[in-house]
């Protein structure tokens, strides 16, 4: 998998993007998921600031692909759900937890998305914050730029930037140590507040899905890949979008299931226990080996009590023979939050999340290690990282 999404042109670990970053001010904090800020607006020096900016990626891709096929209009509020989801999550594991303001960057070829679309997205995302509001989740939408820019964008790209305030008390610092125990949260399933069944592919590894699930029929929609790319790594599945999958779901609705957000339970969860949360981790890109970007060295870290890995992924790990190694560095596997705490707290966090009908379990632990690392025991095998 890894070789074909640099052969695609992606990166599952942004290697590069990481590197043009590496001289930036890290902000007040070096042990944080996202970068915190001093609060510039009122010059408080008990608060800080969040500022957050995420896309839907190449997911906007397979809406296209799958509105052209169906006309079903009704993917591009999962879209709206997934770029405001890869920012507001993001940011709770740092601490945010409510009063986000939300602003829009929506890029579209105007020749190929017409209005019904844009308004689909825009009022996709004004129902989602009506939507949230229910679950004790405030979001501010301050508007935002919608450009026709088809020299830049073949299609369309849906980016959020969000911002939120908070007490520096409420940081939540990344700063596990040995003993602690690791809580999963399942990226699956049907929430208590989603509609229906989340196949758990958030919105990371899209490219890697759609071209090795799909088949051909696609190359004819040239708005949908790099045409400087060999025809041979593209559409090489054997499916339709509209396509029944073998567990009965159109493949389509699969790969489209909007990114399911935590906000709700971490909300509740940091409420009740925030003394004893010692760091929250988005496993989004990098997949399960997430962590090791954020976590202290001296530290090992071992998942050998991970989920199961849903349909999706054992079946784009199935279709071109994706080494289970490789998985992991790139997608969630069914498991797309983690929060290191003590075992008395575990219990609890499990509790909070089944009020909502997600699945959670101690997935891992902390041990103690001359350099940091990460060990991955599964059905799949055993997989070492760092």
């Amino acid at each position: 998998m890894s070789e074909l999404y640099d052969r695609r042109g992606v990166s599952a670990q942004k290697e590069d993007v990481h590197a043009a970053i590496k001289n930036l001010d890290k902000g007040l904090y070096t042990d944080v998921f996202c970068k915190i800020l001093p609060d510039h607006l009122s010059g408080s020096e008990d608060h800080c600031c969040i500022m957050h900016a995420d896309t839907a990626g190449t997911k906007s891709i397979i809406a296209y692909l799958y509105w052209k096929e169906t006309g079903d209009l009704s993917v591009w509020k999962g879209i709206a759900q997934d770029a405001m989801v890869m920012n507001i999550d993001d940011m709770i594991c740092s601490g945010a937890t409510n009063d986000f303001l939300l602003s829009s960057t929506i890029a579209r070829n105007k020749n190929l998305i017409p209005g019904e679309v844009l308004s689909a997205v825009i009022q996709g995302c004004d129902q989602l914050i009506q939507e949230w509001a229910q679950w004790g989740i405030r979001i501010h939408h301050a508007g935002g730029e919608t450009a026709d820019v088809g020299d830049l964008v073949k299609t369309i790209d849906v980016g959020y930037t969000a911002m939120a305030r908070l007490l520096r008390s409420q940081v939540v610092h990344v700063q596990p140590k040995p003993g602690d125990v690791i809580v999963g949260f399942a990226s699956y399933g049907q929430s208590s507040y989603e509609n229906e069944y989340n196949s758990g592919i958030g919105c990371n590894g899209l490219t890697s899905a759609r071209h090795d699930l799909l088949n051909k029929h696609y190359l004819q929609f040239k708005e949908s890949y790099d045409q400087q790319l060999d025809e041979s790594i593209l559409y090489v599945g054997k499916h339709r979008l509209s396509d029944t999958a073998p567990n009965g779901m159109r493949v389509g609705k699969l790969l489209l299931s909007p990114t399911r957000t935590f906000a709700p339970v971490v909300k509740d969860i940091l409420a009740k226990h925030s003394a004893s949360i010692r760091g929250i981790i988005h496993n989004t890109g990098g997949g399960q080996t997430k962590c090791l970007k954020y976590i202290p060295s001296g530290l090992r870290i071992i998942k050998d009590q991970l989920f199961e890995p849903p349909f999706i992924f054992e079946w784009i790990r199935e279709a071109v023979g994706t080494a289970p190694r490789e998985m992991y560095q790139v997608v969630n596997m069914g498991n797309r939050l983690d929060i290191f705490t003590d075992h008395e707290t575990a219990q609890s966090l499990i509790e909070i999340a089944q009020t909502y009908q997600i699945d959670a379990q101690i997935i891992g632990r902390v041990e103690a290690a001359e350099q940091k690392s990460l060990l991955i025991q599964s059905a799949l095998g055993e997989f070492e990282y760092s």
